[in-house]
């Protein structure tokens, strides 16, 4: 008989309590596999964890002290055993105790007194099969690992890809810095905080939570289409000024739906994208803009966009104006509750504000991330 191919020899624990068996089944075996003995339960269970581990197990049913069932049954007990096969080896010729050996897992059951060319031909076929195992849990492994590598490849492109292009908008408007990176965590921590909340729970799930952060980052990509002279301009903006301020909320909504149209299949990041640039200036009490959407109405995700963004407006420093304490702007937007903001948000905000502002500090402007 031939060894497995391309494999080292292989390794059978055989496990009798009469050294008499144990040499007919050594002596059977060794011109073909490395052969461990041992003599006893208790012993067999030291010897699966020593080296060479068993490929292969063929295991005696009556010993004292601990019977085989005993042991096979620790054996699938104890996880780095639980797939090593076992053939049971007995002299108890009946349907009842090879039927119970067949139903607790064993691979097979081999009655004394043996035959050799019969223990020859079912070892090898269950070391075939174990080969066979061994060879599909290992491609499994190598191409899950393989699927989890080309997917995070695909997710970091995915996001240079979306700082990208946020960066554009951001060249546009250079004093912003960090903004990007500090509205992304703020999104974050503020939808964690409310995760539980009955009016969230079912929307703020983890994988939404993720793409909403990972879709912060555009919600002023339609900056890019507002011309220099009112983007840059460093004092108030007048009326004619703002109204074309405003229309960066759609362009940017409408450049998104654009990418949306483009690509084969629906992108979830991409909605909440376009719900975020489109909406995040709308105020709850419906005075908001473009769509003077009002409560419930207004995106969860623009709403938590809506709270990042003017924290992060306030304490930072702008054309137009001079950043002030985080504490000064905490009281700014708990006064805006119920106006501005969805008060359970501002509540929630409140809870977070000390991780709002070890963010800021983290990503404070002047600092590469």
């Amino acid at each position: 008989m031939e060894n497995l191919p391309g494999q080292e020899r292989p390794t059978i624990l055989v496990v009798d309590d009469t050294p008499e068996n144990i040499t007919i089944l050594g002596e059977l075996l060794i011109p073909f596999y490395r052969v461990r003995t041992a003599n006893s339960g208790e012993r067999a269970l030291r010897a699966v964890h020593s080296l060479p581990r068993p490929d292969l197990v063929l295991l005696d049913v009556m010993m004292p002290e601990m019977d085989g069932f005993t042991v096979f049954t620790r054996l699938r007990e104890d996880e780095r055993t639980r797939d090593i096969p076992v053939i049971f080896v007995t002299a108890m010729d009946s349907t009842e105790a090879e039927e119970r050996g067949l139903v607790l897992g064993a691979v097979d059951y081999i009655t004394k007194p043996i035959r050799p060319s019969i223990v020859l031909a079912r070892v090898h076929t269950q070391l075939e099969v174990k080969q066979a195992r061994d060879w599909l849990k290992n491609q499994n492994a190598f191409l899950e690992a393989e699927v989890t590598r080309r997917l995070g490849e695909n997710q970091l492109i995915q996001d240079v890809s979306i700082h990208a292009l946020a960066r554009l908008a951001e060249t546009r408007d250079p004093e912003t810095g960090n903004h990007l990176r500090r509205t992304q965590e703020y999104v974050r921590a503020l939808a964690r905080q409310l995760q539980p909340h009955p009016r969230f729970s079912a929307f703020l799930n983890e994988r939404t939570i993720a793409e909403l952060a990972k879709s912060a980052p555009l919600h002023d990509i339609g900056k890019v289409g507002i011309p220099d002279h009112i983007l840059l301009k460093p004092g108030p903006l007048s009326p004619e000024e703002w109204v074309v301020m405003r229309t960066h909320a759609a362009i940017g909504a409408e450049a998104i739906a654009q990418a949306e149209r483009d690509a084969e299949k629906p992108v979830a990041f991409l909605a909440l994208a376009k719900e975020i640039a489109r909406c995040h200036h709308e105020k709850w009490d419906g005075k908001g803009y473009p769509d003077g959407l009002a409560g419930d109405a207004i995106p969860i995700s623009a709403r938590l966009m809506a709270l990042a963004d003017v924290f992060d407006a306030l304490i930072n420093k702008r054309v137009y104006k001079a950043p002030m304490p985080s504490t000064q702007a905490r009281d700014i937007i708990v006064g805006e509750k119920g106006r501005h903001f969805d008060p359970d948000m501002v509540d929630a905000f409140l809870a977070v504000f000390d991780e709002f502002v070890a963010i800021a500090e983290h990503h404070r402007d002047g600092e590469t991330q």
